[in-house]
């Protein structure tokens, strides 16, 4: 039996802007399971990216009842919700967010240290996901000292390290050329079949193919919510010669 991971019940967003109230979302009612690999789509002012934060607990909805892992987050307080946000979302970002002066297994060490992680545990932890990765021998450079692909693996281990239930990848190829594109996009096709649950934010069609399900919004709602049919895979043979 499927295991739900996010519940959607009638979630709604709306923001005050002067006099005008804008409604980034309209009451959206979404289920995801543990290890489903969906893409979410949509325009500009689809609402997309503030569902993307409502289901990252980094926003709070106006209206209805947002759960992740059997919790009802959506009326949680700022300090409730960092604390499952650093224990439940793992989050890649198009931008990598990477600490400058910091080194990767630094960058990555850093979700372990905000949820009291012993010294020795995440470092361990943190150098088990840099290997994860293919970055082993990178772990000690800063991110000016790794390509771009290099960085959003980087990322990646840092989204993984801490077990969480939920991968949130915002995206992720947008800062990337098209054969890195490829690597990454590998990479979260493999954490996908380890058993890991992923929610892609994608503008690009291409990239969105990679994903089981595909959910489209446009004005705030769920224009659309199907199986992908078509799901484009790498090997692992490709993606070496990418």
């Amino acid at each position: 039996m499927a295991t739900e991971i996010i519940r959607l019940d009638k979630i709604s967003r709306h923001y005050h802007v002067g006099s005008e109230i804008v409604k980034a979302l309209q009451e959206v009612n979404i289920s995801i399971n543990k290890n489903e690999f969906v893409a979410m789509m949509g325009p500009s002012g689809s609402g997309k990216s503030t569902l993307m934060n409502i289901l990252g607990c980094l926003d709070t909805p106006t209206g209805g009842n947002y759960y992740l892992n059997g919790l009802d987050v959506s009326k949680m307080t700022d300090n409730e919700l960092a604390e499952v946000r650093n224990k439940e979302v793992g989050f890649i970002f198009q931008t990598f967010n990477l600490l400058p002066r910091s080194t990767a297994l630094e960058n990555v060490m850093l979700p372990l240290i905000y949820a009291g992680v012993s010294k020795h545990e995440r470092l361990q932890r943190a150098e088990e996901a840099l290997a994860s990765v293919q970055l082993a021998d990178r772990m000690h450079h800063r991110p000016n000292e790794l390509s771009g692909g290099q960085r959003q693996r980087v990322a990646v281990a840092r989204a993984l390290v801490n077990k969480p239930s939920l991968i949130l990848a915002d995206e992720p190829t947008g800062n990337l050329d098209s054969k890195t594109s490829v690597e990454i996009i590998g990479l979260l096709e493999e954490i996908h079949r380890l058993g890991n649950t992923i929610v892609l934010v994608t503008h690009e069609e291409d990239i969105a193919e990679h994903a089981h399900r595909i959910i489209r919004l446009r004005d705030g709602n769920v224009e659309e919510d199907s199986p992908n049919d078509n799901i484009i895979t790498f090997k692992k043979s490709e993606m070496a010669t990418a």
